[in-house]
């Protein structure tokens, strides 16, 4: 019989796409379980994103608190392992707590949680979305929701900034440009970002800002002069928190980036929003692409065979300037017309 579960507290303690693509989990169990009360471990730069979910009771920094404390002052019935840490799950069995779920690939959780989830991520052809739920069947709950019921499942809101506002009045149509991915992901390059730019100049109400941290925005004053001399690009790189990016991504009206944080902020607050991705498991559409009701993933047609890594993928080169324009274009004619369009996209070219 499954266990009675009313406090829950879910460790995601990586990166701020994990996290997100870890909402829809929330979500699912406070639909199924009326009344649960559902906490997250998060970095504590990843925090202000989880703050924007409603599913989320309340968002935690790991590096802020005693754990040991949490568990003993917060009473949880069950700590769900979304990402692995050793300290963590040690911590929650000195704390007794009654349900200790982890994947059973790290050894560690065979002497730390009792109830296992058996699965690899590595191994799979689910989206990442999906695999989250393979936790929860330890605890008797055996769903795998379709990728059209994920979107719902993320509740995420941008909060509503004035200097957005302020940022975003002059033009009919603003474009957020993400290029980087702090070195998690395959990029598309920098010049292809700037022949986009280009070809986006033949519509003068669509204005670019480019988004980033003020690391990443020294790498694109290195490397990326052709995009930042573009007159429709406007440069935000290190100019705002996560919040504030989170509200510019929610009053944007489109967002393009590889597999990173941001495209899965945007398209899970329902924004149109293209990710670009290799066709190479296991970092590919079919497991990271972006889930959205607005979301689509261009990919090129088939993988390579001479990618040297990261900073050299003819995989991400071969996705041309042109059909991200075309996405964009397609866009911008649904807003002048009012019509936001609707329904989960993937294309492969």
């Amino acid at each position: 019989m499954p266990p009675a579960l009313s406090r829950i507290l879910i460790c995601r303690t990586d990166n701020i796409g994990d996290v997100v693509l870890t909402l829809p989990l929330a979500g699912y169990l406070k639909q199924l379980i009326p009344g649960v009360k559902i906490d997250m471990l998060c970095r504590g730069y990843a925090a202000p994103v989880v703050a924007c979910c409603r599913f989320i009771d309340r968002a935690l920094a790991v590096e802020t608190l005693d754990f040991d404390q949490l568990l003993k002052d917060e009473n949880y019935d069950t700590v769900i392992f979304a990402f692995p840490d050793r300290a963590l799950s040690r911590a929650a069995r000195r704390a007794n707590v009654p349900n200790r779920v982890g994947s059973s690939h790290r050894v560690y959780h065979w002497f730390t949680c009792n109830r296992l989830a058996h699965f690899s991520r590595v191994r799979s052809r689910l989206h990442e979305a999906q695999l989250n739920f393979a936790l929860l069947k330890p605890l008797g709950i055996d769903h795998v929701p379709s990728l059209a019921e994920i979107s719902p499942l993320y509740g995420l809101h941008a909060p509503r900034l004035p200097e957005t506002d302020d940022l975003f009045g002059a033009a009919p149509f603003n474009l957020i440009l993400h290029p980087k991915s702090n070195g998690n992901g395959r990029e598309w390059p920098l010049e292809r970002y700037a022949e986009l730019a280009a070809m986006l100049r033949a519509d003068p109400g669509i204005a670019i800002w480019l988004t980033g941290s003020r690391a990443e925005g020294e790498l694109l004053a290195r490397d990326g002069a052709a995009l930042l001399a573009s007159p429709n690009v406007r440069n935000l790189c290190g100019r705002c928190d996560l919040r504030g990016l989170v509200s510019m991504i929610g009053t944007a009206d489109g967002l393009i980036a590889s597999g990173t944080g941001p495209l899965h902020i945007s398209a899970a607050l329902g924004r149109n929003t293209l990710g670009l991705f290799p066709p190479i498991q296991p970092i590919d559409i079919t497991r990271w692409g972006a889930l959205g009701t607005n979301a689509a993933s261009l990919s090129a047609e088939r993988a390579c065979d001479s990618c040297t890594g990261a900073q050299d993928c003819a995989c991400m080169q071969a996705i041309s300037a042109g059909q991200v324009a075309e996405a964009v274009f397609a866009w911008r004619g649904r807003a002048a017309a009012g019509n936001a369009g609707s329904g989960i996209m993937e294309v492969r070219r």
